[in-house]
């Protein structure tokens, strides 16, 4: 366990100095500019627009470091032949993966938190007091926290055994595909042939991101329920765990000379 979090302290480290928490200053102009805007040109809706913006900013923002961040975790370890230096030390394979994927996943709940924050405080600019509706935003940021470390392990999972560039490819259409899993599955269901067995397949096996998305609940102050945060929760950890046992199988079949 000391060797984990040996590892995970070096990521969450590397990322800090990446300038990868940068992207905070960029996010929180943005979001004051959006409260602005929409302070000028919406009345009675303002709430609405800094939650949508918001909540969607914050996963975005995520998913973009998430990818671009995951894909180098091992590459860049090759690269540097640091690799050899820590395998050589009483490190066995699947620590150093674990180790990655906790700094990582640090990283990003940091970030999301921070950001999240930056979204309440745009609320507050607009004039909006706190209710207890907004709990719901709190449920939001909670499952893109979810999907990001699902995204995490999702690329560390290609990571493994292909390049960087392939790596990003692949991670970014399991996002894109996941966004659109329950569109997937009512096609699959009306599908016949390979058309509909490729789409329940595909609608399957990449994780179900359209089962996270509640941000539409909290920007209209609707309760997300406790099932469901239960369920996502369960659900996020199993897929979490099969995406991180795939990674560290491939991991210790892989060559490193």
């Amino acid at each position: 366990m000391r060797r984990i979090t040996a590892i995970a302290a070096n990521t969450f480290r590397e990322a800090v100095r990446d300038r990868v928490l940068y992207n905070l200053v960029a996010f929180a102009l943005l979001l004051t500019a959006a409260a602005l805007l929409v302070v000028q040109i919406s009345i009675g809706i303002e709430r609405l627009v800094v939650i949508n913006l918001g909540l969607t900013a914050v996963s975005l923002f995520g998913v973009v470091i998430a990818i671009f961040v995951g894909v180098g975790l091992v590459a860049k370890e090759i690269e540097k032949r640091t690799l050899y230096t820590v395998l050589s030390r009483p490190v066995r394979r699947w620590e150093f993966i674990t180790g990655k994927f906790l700094g990582l996943a640090a990283t990003l709940a940091l970030n999301a938190s921070v950001m999240v924050v930056g979204v309440f405080l745009a609320l507050i600019y607009v004039g909006h007091a706190w209710q207890h509706s907004d709990v719901s935003v709190i449920a939001a940021w909670y499952f893109i926290v979810l999907e990001l470390l699902i995204m995490t392990a999702v690329t560390l999972l290609f990571s493994s055994f292909s390049s960087p560039l392939l790596s990003a490819i692949f991670a970014f259409a399991v996002f894109v595909i996941g966004s659109m899993a329950e569109d997937l599955r009512g096609f699959a269901r009306l599908s016949r042939g390979l058309s509909g067995w490729l789409a329940t397949a595909a609608a399957y096996l990449v994780p179900n991101f359209s089962a996270l998305n509640v941000i539409g609940q909290a920007a209209h102050g609707l309760p997300i329920s406790r099932e469901l945060i239960l369920y996502n929760t369960a659900y996020s950890v199993a897929y979490i765990l099969v995406a991180l046992s795939a990674a560290v199988i491939v991991f210790e079949r892989r060559s490193l000379k």
